[in-house]
């Protein structure tokens, strides 16, 4: 896959740069046929614009800024610097005490019903299906995301060799098989927004190589992002941008 631009690696100290200009950096469910999809033509962008959140105890983003284009982004970091806070934030789950978050023409502030309905974030952490086989909550998310497809979803989880364990429940599958099912799931979304959390733990060799090539495929899309959260680059992966926590 060709990048779209250069890989761009971000810190705290430094300004958010990009070839769209330079910006300052310091240190739900919903129901696929209530929400405007973006038009055909319209090519999905992700601006943050002055992102600040804190939890009680201690800050996490101050006027953080950001645009993702289509393509495949990583947000890195070690444990504590503000991964998965920000791709909630991101979501649309947590409610940030400052800035604009705009999802090609929607707004998260005034238009969040939309804003929401063309996202998937994955939460290996959480239990939706535990109760369901892949296929049964697949089905459920058909009703939750306009653009899910079934067909698509079967492939995937023939290609991450998942064939074998489609007759189990969420509560039944090991921990490397439920993120499998996780990954299914967004790919097969098709929502213009995807959210990954560790793309790649619990996953032997082969499940790597395979969520790499899988993931590669649909960065080439020019209608999806897809941001990754981890605490470093994998290795093989060809990314759009690095942003550094």
């Amino acid at each position: 896959m060709r990048a779209l631009r250069p890989p761009l690696l971000l810190r705290r100290s430094e300004p958010f740069v990009s070839g769209y200009g330079v910006r300052d950096r310091p240190d739900c469910l919903v129901t696929a046929t209530t929400f405007r999809p973006l038009a055909e033509t319209e090519v999905p962008v992700l601006r943050v614009e002055g992102l600040t959140f804190a939890y009680a105890s201690r800050p996490v983003f101050e006027r953080w800024s950001a645009r993702f284009a289509p393509g495949l982004h990583l947000v890195c970091g070690d444990d504590g610097s503000g991964k998965t806070t920000l791709l909630r934030l991101l979501a649309g789950e947590l409610l940030a005490q400052a800035g604009e978050l705009q999802l090609g023409s929607h707004r998260l502030a005034d238009d969040t019903h939309n804003y929401r309905g063309q996202l998937f974030r994955t939460d290996p952490a959480s239990d939706p299906f535990d109760a369901m086989t892949p296929m049964q909550w697949f089905n459920h998310l058909r009703g939750t995301h306009a653009a899910f497809d079934m067909a698509q979803a079967q492939q995937l989880l023939d290609r991450l060799r998942l064939q074998e364990h489609l007759h189990k429940t969420g509560h039944m599958l090991s921990t490397g098989s439920r993120r499998k099912v996780w990954l299914a799931a967004a790919l097969a979304s098709n929502a213009a927004l995807v959210l990954i959390e560790q793309p790649f733990a619990a996953l032997d060799a082969p499940s790597i190589r395979v969520v790499t090539d899988l993931l590669h495929e649909v960065a080439q899309s020019a209608q999806r992002i897809v941001i990754l959260a981890d605490y470093e680059a994998p290795p093989g992966l060809l990314l759009s941008q690095v942003v550094k926590l």
